[in-house]
């Protein structure tokens, strides 16, 4: 693989191999196996892969969250040389390459841009919006890679896309999980041991709560799940929401649910100092709309 740190190196570098389709594994670093995952993935479909390494201060409303983010390069370029081709291309730029003037844009995603994650973490998504559009002016790919861990993000991505025109294919890869069901998160490793046995409880509960649809409205199950969840101690929901995959409108009733749609159940939930999202898949009953 080749390793490159300026605009000017990237483009050169695209030139020289001049491989269609091309991939892209946009990235903030300290990777695991759900980041190795999108990047197999990518080599499986394209000649070229480019993964991309910035922690991307635009999309942090939190100073301290910015401050204490993992930061493992030199692990990372281990992990990415295990897997990545001669001609594949890691791209870790500073912060003067993506932003060599100063960006304030601001972004339209649709309802999808007004719930859940907005509604907690005011200006992230246009900060989303920013680095991603930034990242595919300069690297230019035909398929982008993202991990389903951040439903809402690929939602948001895919309105950038439309909003913006560019002609990428957005590509949604499974969830990886830990043993003991945890998704997979740079975060992980921040979590203090306590919080760290305490935090499956969030995957088994919305587990449970997806198989409870048959039985149960969506009310009746919301509460399950935040009762289920405080009971753990030290665990805070955030918020949990049954939105369609589409425009992310939360149904309130199971009888809102139409068959034409997928529906996933998204979460939020604060492990002590660290924020933990996931979500999974909730099948709408026999006789929705």
């Amino acid at each position: 693989m080749k390793t490159v740190y300026t605009v000017k190196e990237i483009r050169e570098a695209l030139a020289c191999a001049g491989l269609k389709p091309s991939g892209f594994v946009p990235t903030m670093g300290a990777l695991h196996q759900g980041h190795i995952s999108l990047v197999r993935n990518a080599i499986k479909k394209c000649p070229l892969v480019v993964v991309s390494i910035y922690v991307n201060p635009a999309q942090f409303n939190d100073r301290e969250d910015l401050k204490n983010y993992p930061r493992t390069i030199s692990s990372d370029l281990r992990l990415l040389g295990d897997v990545l081709r001669e001609n594949d291309i890691v791209f870790i730029p500073g912060d003067d390459e993506i932003y060599p003037v100063p960006d304030n844009r601001k972004f339209d995603f649709g309802n999808a841009g007004k719930v859940m994650e907005a509604l907690h973490r005011p200006g992230h998504f246009d900060g989303v919006g920013r680095v991603v559009s930034r990242l595919f002016d300069i690297v230019k790919p035909d398929i982008a890679f993202f991990g389903m861990k951040d439903f809402q993000q690929v939602a948001v991505v895919r309105e950038l896309v439309h909003k913006l025109g560019y002609k990428i294919k957005i590509e949604g890869n499974p969830i990886i999980r830990e043993a003991d069901g945890l998704a997979m998160s740079s975060r992980n490793t921040l979590l203090e041991p306590e919080m760290r046995k305490k935090a499956p409880v969030i995957f088994s509960t919305i587990s449970k709560a997806a198989g409870m649809l048959a039985d149960n409205d969506i009310p009746g199950i919301k509460e399950f799940v935040f009762n289920t969840i405080q009971k753990a101690g030290g665990l805070e929901v955030e918020y949990f929401e049954i939105v369609d995959d589409r425009n992310l409108v939360s149904a309130s009733r199971k009888s809102e649910m139409k068959k034409t749609r997928r529906y996933f159940g998204c979460i939020a939930v604060k492990a002590g100092r660290i924020r933990l999202i996931d979500n999974i898949e909730f099948h709408p009953a026999a006789n929705p709309k």
